[in-house]
C-alpha cells in the first residue's frame, strides 16, 4: 500500500507542477521586461558638470538632475525607464522600446532654459516666472500647433508688454528663446539666418494683462508636445556630458531575441536527452526539476522587476547546464554506492548525503564570482550576474531538495529495488555486498591513466602554451573593444550580404570613413565599423539617419569616452582580483591553504589561456568577455572543489598517510572517480554554449566562444594542474613531517561524513 501511495504522490506532484507551469507561464512571460538590446532603444551615461563657474556638484544637485530627467522621460511616454545615479556624479539612463531615439536624446540633454527678451537681447522674463507644470500643447487660431504657458504674475507680464508695445517697429517684439547659452548670437543677427535659434518673436502692439502666453512657431504637433514636456520638467541645473552611450535598432533587438531563444531551447533539449539516455529514471527526475528550475527563474525575475537582457538569456540557458551539475554529482554518487552492493534505498541516502557538501561549496564559490561581477559590471553585465545568482539559488533548491523529494518517492516505493539498470548501470558492474568492496576500490574507465605520474608532462605542456601565449600577446596584443579602448562602434544590419569594399565606399559617401570594418553574420549581412574617436550626439543622430536610409534599419551605435574606458578596464582588473582573493580565502577556510593556492593558480592559468586564444584569433575583448571570464572562474572552481572534496574524503577514509605513493594513489583514484562527472557536466554546458555559438545572436558570439574556451581550459586545469600542484605541495609537507596524520586535521578538514 505504501509503495502504491508513494507512486501516486509522485504522479500527483507531476500533475501539480505541470498544471501550475502550464497555466502561469504565459502570464509570467508577458510580464518579463525586455532590455534595450532585445527590443531596441538606447542607454546613455551622463557625467554631471557645473553649469556656472563656482557651482558645486553635490549629491543633492545630482539627485535633482536625475528627477528632472525622470520628468522629461515621463513626457516622452516611455514605459518603465531606468534612471540611476552612479559614482556620485554620473547618471545612467536606459530607455527601451523608444522609436524616435534622436528626439528622446535631445529632450534628455537639452538645457531648455526658456527666456523672454527684448530686441536688444535684454532678458526680461525667464522660466522662474512660469507656473510649474502648466505648459500644454494645443492649436492656435490658424490651426497650427502651439504651446501655451501660464505666468505666475499677470501684472509683471502686463508691465513688460506695455513697455515693449510702446516701442516703434521693428523693435516692438517679445523674443522667446529656448536653450539660451552664453555667447549666443543676438536677435538681430539671428534674424538674418535661415534657421534662427529663437523659437518665435511675436510683435506686441498693445499691453497684455493676462497670465496666459501662447508660443507659436514652425512646430509639428509632436514637437509642441515635446516642448511642453521639457518646460514642465524644468531646466536642468547642470551641464550633462555624454561619456558612454549605446543605441540599438529595433530590428537588431527582435532578431537577437528570436535567435538566442531558439538556440537556448535546442541547447536545453540536448541536455534533457542526454540526462534521459545516460541516467534513465534519475535523468527523468532531472528533466522535471530542471523544467521547474527554468520556471522559478522567470517567476523570481518578474517578481523582482528585473530587466531581461541578451546576456541575461545566455545566463539563464547557461544556468541550466550548470544546474544539471548538482544532479550529475548526486547521481554519480548514488551509482557508486549501488556498484559496491548497497540497496537502492541505502545508495540513495548515502549518495545524496555525500554529494551535499561538494554541491554547497561549488555553489557558494560560483555565487561569489557572480556577486563580484554584479558589483563591477555595467548594466547588461549586471543583468547577466543577477540571473546567474538567481540561477544558482534556484538550482540548489531544485537539484538538491527537488531531486531528493521526487527521486526519494520512487526509491522508497520499492519499484526500483534490484534494478540498477534504471540508474544506467549494467548488472555485471555491481559487486555483491559480501565482497566488501569500497567505493575507493571501484574500477573506472580511467584506471589506466596515471594523473600524478604524468603531471610533469602537463606542467611542461601548460608552460609551453603559456609562454607561447605571452609571445602572441606581445606580438598581436589584445583586440580591445571600445569598452576598454574608447571610441565608437557602429553595427549595421542589411537585408543583403555586405562587402568590406562596398561598406567602406558607403561610409566615405556619408562622411564617416573607416578602415576598421568587419563583416559577420550567417549570410554576411552584418557590418561592424569601429572609430577611435568618440561621436557626439549630433554625429550619432546623423550617421544613424544616413545608414538607416541606405540599409532600411537603424544601426547599433555605441560610444565610450576615454574616461569610462579606463574605468571599465580598472574595474575588470579589480573584479578578477577580488574574485580570486575571495575564492582563495574561502577554499583555504573550507579545505586548507594548499588547496586554495592550487585552485587560484589553476584559475590564473584558465584566464591567461583565454586571453591568449582571444589575442591569436583577434576576437574582440569587451565587457562581456570579463563576464565570461568570471563565469568560467566560478565554473572552474566548481569542478576543482568537487575534486578536492573527493580527495579530502578519501584521505579521511585512509587515515594516516606515511608514504608519497599512498598520497599519489589517493589523488589518482579521486581524479578517476570524479572524471566521469567532470566530463558529463562540461558536456552538458558545452551543449548550450555550442548552440549559442552556432545559432545565437551575433552580439553574444564572442561571449559564447570565451565560455567554450574557458570550459575546456577549466576542466583541464582542475584535473591536470590544480590537483597536481596540491599533490606537490603536500608531498613537500610529508618530507618535512614524515607523515600526514589526517586524524589530527579533521577539525580543519571536516568530519568523515559530510553533514546535510
Amino acid at each position: 500500500m505504501k509503495r502504491r501511495g508513494r507512486i501516486v504522490a509522485f504522479l500527483l506532484l507531476l500533475v501539480v507542477f505541470a498544471a501550475t507551469i502550464g497555466t502561469t507561464t504565459n502570464p509570467i512571460l508577458k510580464n518579463v521586461k525586455l532590455g534595450l538590446d532585445l527590443q531596441g532603444g538606447f542607454e546613455v551615461l551622463y557625467h554631471v558638470e557645473e553649469l556656472k563657474d563656482g557651482q558645486k556638484i553635490t549629491e543633492a544637485v545630482v539627485t535633482d538632475t536625475a528627477s528632472a530627467l525622470s520628468r522629461r522621460v515621463n513626457a516622452l511616454g516611455v514605459s518603465e525607464p531606468v534612471i540611476q545615479v552612479e559614482s556620485g556624479n554620473r547618471i545612467r539612463v536606459q530607455l527601451a522600446g523608444v522609436e524616435d531615439q534622436e528626439t528622446a536624446r535631445e529632450m534628455l540633454s537639452t538645457q531648455a532654459n526658456l527666456t523672454f527678451r527684448d530686441a536688444d537681447d535684454n532678458i526680461i522674463l525667464d522660466g522662474d516666472d512660469l507656473k510649474e507644470g502648466k505648459a500644454k500643447e494645443g492649436f492656435g487660431e490658424t490651426g497650427n500647433p502651439v504651446v501655451t504657458l501660464e505666468m505666475k504674475d499677470p501684472k509683471k507680464f502686463g508691465q513688460v508688454t506695455t513697455e515693449i508695445s510702446s516701442r516703434p517697429a521693428p523693435d516692438n517684439v517679445l523674443v522667446i528663446w529656448l536653450d539660451f547659452e552664453e555667447g549666443v548670437d543676438s536677435y538681430k543677427e539671428e534674424m538674418l539666418k535661415p534657421d534662427p535659434k529663437f523659437v518665435s518673436a511675436p510683435r506686441v502692439q498693445y499691453p497684455i494683462n493676462s497670465s496666459n502666453v501662447e508660443i507659436s512657431g514652425d512646430f509639428t504637433l509632436q514637437e509642441a508636445k515635446d516642448l511642453s514636456g521639457i518646460l514642465n520638467a524644468g531646466a536642468l541645473p547642470v551641464h550633462l556630458k555624454e561619456v558612454y552611450s549605446t543605441s540599438v535598432g529595433a530590428q537588431f533587438g527582435e532578431q537577437a531575441l528570436t535567435k538566442t531563444v531558439d538556440a537556448g531551447i535546442i541547447g536545453i533539449a540536448l541536455i534533457f536527452i542526454f540526462m534521459l539516455v545516460y541516467y534513465r529514471i534519475p535523468g527523468l527526475v532531472a528533466v522535471i526539476t530542471l523544467s521547474i528550475y527554468v520556471y522559478l527563474i522567470l517567476l523570481v525575475f518578474t517578481l523582482i522587476n528585473g530587466v531581461l537582457t541578451l546576456p541575461g538569456i545566455a545566463a539563464l540557458v547557461l544556468g541550466v547546464g550548470m544546474a544539471v551539475d548538482a544532479n550529475i554529482l548526486t547521481y554519480e554518487r548514488i551509482r557508486e554506492e549501488l556498484r559496491v552492493g548497497k540497496s537502492v534505498k541505502a545508495a540513495f541516502q548515502a549518495g545524496a548525503k555525500q554529494a551535499f557538501t561538494a554541491i554547497l561549496d561549488a555553489n557558494l564559490t560560483t555565487i561569489l564570482a557572480a556577486v563580484v561581477l554584479f558589483i563591477f559590471g555595467t548594466s547588461s553585465v549586471q543583468g547577466f550576474a543577477l540571473i546567474l545568482i538567481i540561477s544558482i539559488l534556484a538550482s540548489f533548491v531544485t537539484a538538491v531538495w527537488g531531486t531528493r523529494l521526487l527521486l526519494g518517492l520512487l526509491v522508497n516505493s520499492g519499484m526500483l529495488d534490484g534494478k540498477p539498470g534504471m540508474f544506467g548501470i549494467s548488472k555485471h558492474k555491481v559487486h555483491a555486498p559480501e565482497e566488501g568492496v569500497e567505493t575507493l576500490e571501484l574500477s573506472t574507465k580511467f584506471d589506466r591513466v596515471d594523473f600524478v605520474g604524468t603531471r610533469k608532462r602537463f606542467y611542461i605542456l601548460s608552460s609551453i602554451l603559456l609562454i607561447a601565449g605571452v609571445i602572441m600577446l606581445g606580438v598581436f596584443k589584445l583586440n580591445l573593444g571600445i569598452d576598454f579602448s574608447s571610441g565608437t562602434r557602429v553595427e549595421i544590419l542589411s537585408n543583403e550580404p555586405l562587402t568590406e569594399a562596398g561598406l567602406q565606399e558607403q561610409l566615405d559617401e556619408i562622411g564617416h570613413p573607416s578602415s576598421d570594418i568587419v563583416i559577420s553574420g550567417e549570410t554576411g549581412n552584418i557590418g561592424v565599423v569601429r572609430y577611435k574617436e568618440e561621436f557626439s550626439q549630433a554625429e550619432v543622430n546623423k550617421i544613424k539617419a544616413d545608414l538607416a536610409t541606405v540599409y532600411g534599419a537603424d544601426p547599433n551605435i555605441s560610444t565610450v569616452s576615454s574616461i569610462v574606458g579606463k574605468e571599465l578596464a580598472k574595474n575588470a582588473v579589480y573584479a578578477l582580483l577580488y574574485a580570486a582573493l575571495g575564492i582563495l580565502i574561502y577554499v583555504a577556510f573550507r579545505f586548507e591553504w594548499r588547496m586554495g593556492l592550487a585552485t587560484v593558480i589553476g584559475l590564473i592559468h584558465d584566464v591567461f589561456f583565454m586571453l591568449a586564444i582571444f589575442s591569436i584569433l583577434r576576437l574582440e575583448v569587451d565587457i562581456t568577455f570579463i563576464a565570461a571570464v568570471l563565469t568560467i572562474v566560478g565554473y572552474s572552481i566548481n569542478d576543482t572543489i568537487v575534486t578536492f572534496d573527493r580527495i579530502r574524503e578519501n584521505l579521511n577514509r585512509r587515515g594516516t598517510i606515511t608514504d608519497v605513493s599512498e598520497l599519489a594513489d589517493i589523488v589518482n583514484k579521486s581524479l578517476r572517480q570524479t572524471l566521469g562527472r567532470s566530463v558529463n557536466t562540461v558536456l552538458t554546458v558545452i551543449f548550450v554554449v555550442v548552440a549559442l555559438i552556432l545559432m545565437g545572436a551575433e552580439a553574444i558570439r564572442p561571449f559564447s566562444i570565451a565560455l567554450l574556451i574557458g570550459l575546456i581550459a577549466g576542466t583541464y586545469s582542475s584535473i591536470f594542474i590544480s590537483a597536481q600542484i596540491w599533490f606537490d605541495l603536500k608531498k613537500r609537507e610529508m618530507k618535512e613531517k614524515g607523515a600526514i596524520k589526517v586524524e589530527q586535521e579533521k577539525k580543519k578538514w571536516g568530519s568523515d561524513e559530510p553533514v546535510v
